[in-house]
Formats: C-alpha cells, sequence, structure tokens
C-alpha cells in the first residue's frame, strides 16, 4: 500500500516569541497490518501521535478519539500541565465509552509535545501513555525524552535485560499502561527546552520497534527537511520488515534565541517533579 501523504506546517507562535516551527508527519499501514491505526495530528500548539489497538476498526477508532480530545487547545498561544492532563482524562473517557473490539476493549497509546514557557523560555511540554516515543535530536546526539510504559522497560529497568536483548524479547509490545482498555491512563510528562538545531521526533512504535537510535539519529542529522525526513523514516522502517503500521512527526523550531543551557532549571530536559512544581 501507498503511505498517506506527508503533512507538512509552518507555525509561529503568537505574543512575540521570535521563532517559527517547521512540522512534518506521515502514516503508513505497514507490509503486515490489513489497516492502519495510528493517527496524528499537527494542530499548533499542540502535536500528537496515537497508536490504537482493538482490532475491527476499534484501535482506529481509539486513536483518533485521543486525537480529537486534544482538539480543544488547538490555535491557543501555549499550554500548561493542567491542560495536558485534562486532554489525557478526556481521551479516556471517550475511549472507554467505546464497544469491545475482535481483540477486546479498545485502547491507544499517546505521545504529545506542546509548546510552552518557562522564565522566557521556550519549551516542549512531552506527556506519554504507552510506548509511543518522544526523541530529541540535537547536534548529532539522539536522547529519548519520554519513557517507555512496557514490561521490557520495566525489566530493563530492574537490570534483567538491556536494550539489545529488549528488541528481540517476547513481550517487547506488551505495555503497562493505555488511554482505555480498561486501563488506568495516566500519562507521564518531561519538558525541554527549544535549542536552536534541536529537532523533535514523536512516533509510533511501529517505527521504533524496527529501526534502533543510531537509524534513526543518521536520518535527522542527514535529512535537513522534516517532510523529507519523515519519509525518509517511514521508508527505513518498511525496509527493515514493516510489521507493524509506523508513524513519524517531526518539528523543527527554526529561529531560536541561543540561551545558556547551564541556567536552565534540570539542565536541558526537566523530570516531572521538577516539571510540576514549575508549572
Amino acid at each position: 500500500m501507498s503511505p498517506e501523504p506527508t503533512a507538512c506546517l509552518s507555525w509561529t507562535p503568537s505574543g512575540g516569541d521570535a521563532l517559527a516551527v517547521r512540522a512534518a508527519a506521515g502514516t503508513h499501514v505497514g507490509l503486515v497490518r490489513g489497516h492502519n491505526e495510528d493517527a496524528w495530528s499537527i494542530d499548533p500548539p499542540v502535536f500528537v501521535v496515537a497508536d490504537g489497538m482493538g482490532g475491527h476498526d476499534a484501535g482506529d477508532v481509539a486513536s483518533h478519539l485521543v486525537i480529537e480530545a486534544f482538539r480543544e487547545l488547538a490555535g491557543t498561544t501555549h499550554v500548561a500541565m493542567a491542560d495536558m492532563d485534562r486532554c489525557v482524562r478526556s481521551a479516556k473517557s471517550l475511549v472507554d465509552a467505546l464497544s469491545p473490539g475482535e481483540r477486546g476493549a479498545p485502547g491507544s497509546t499517546l505521545v504529545a509535545a506542546g509548546y510552552t514557557r518557562q522564565d522566557d523560555v521556550p519549551f516542549w511540554l512531552i506527556a506519554n501513555v504507552g510506548d509511543s516515543r518522544a526523541y530529541s535530536w540535537r547536534a548529532g546526539v539522539l536522547e529519548q525524552v519520554s519513557r517507555d510504559h512496557s514490561v521490557v522497560q520495566e525489566l530493563i529497568e530492574a537490570g534483567e535485560i538491556d536494550d539489545a536483548e529488549a528488541r528481540h524479547h517476547p513481550d517487547r509490545h506488551v505495555i503497562t499502561r493505555a488511554i482505555g482498555a480498561l486501563e488506568d491512563a495516566v500519562a507521564e510528562f518531561a519538558m525541554i527546552p527549544l535549542l536552536p538545531g534541536a529537532r523533535l521526533l514523536l512516533c509510533s512504535d511501529g517505527l521504533s520497534s524496527e529501526i534502533d537510535d543510531d537509524q534513526i539519529s543518521r536520518v535527522l542529522a542527514s535529512v535537513p527537511s522534516p517532510d523529507d525526513a519523515v519519509e525518509a523514516l517511514i521508508a527505513a522502517a518498511l525496509a527493515a520488515g514493516g510489521r507493524d503500521n509506523v508513524t513519524a512527526l517531526l518539528i523543527d523550531a527554526v529561529g531560536v534565541q541561543a540561551v545558556d543551557e547551564t541556567t536552565l532549571t534540570g539542565g536541558t530536559r526537566l523530570d516531572e517533579d521538577t516539571l510540576r512544581s514549575a508549572l
């Protein structure tokens, strides 16, 4: 099947912020699945990727309901943690109301990035539920900003397996949190500053489970155009097997003013405890 067309957008925050954002997103059903249950949205100041589950269109509906829940923030100047929390709760209510699909109760993962500011410094506020990921790339270094809510992540943190073993573990696709699917949807938050030359990637596990971080980093380093980079990432996942739906959303901030990174609270990333006290 052919991929859905890549969508691109340029956006400048209101309120006098001296920066502009270029974003692109694309999705592909993959080479094995018969139906695409991924969904994404570019609705500044919020950008979202969701990966549905449930079968027979139930996962597709669930992921699109997650996207819909965040539409209320479209067109606002910036977001706060309370805004993102409210949208997660709304998404849970919408998905919980769905009838069970062929694979049980419908559900969806979520990874979202919202534009915010702290002490006149622009930040991305990241929220995630499940194993869809947020990556930050800058100067050749790729960092996973979100934390997977999955069985293999718990095994990694317990020291029972390493990252390489996790990629082939039989439970690698088993998640421990979801929106819907009879789960308690608790989002995890992080915040990273918009720095010159940085790129933010949101993706479903159909990308991160097929190509490793080194491959992702090479694409982000070598393909400057966001829409071309999205297409290259999806093509790489398909070339690696395409065993799942694949979605990538890439955000580049241009015209960002340089800041003294040593003055940033918590360095270049704030964890959830610091974030809750800061916002």
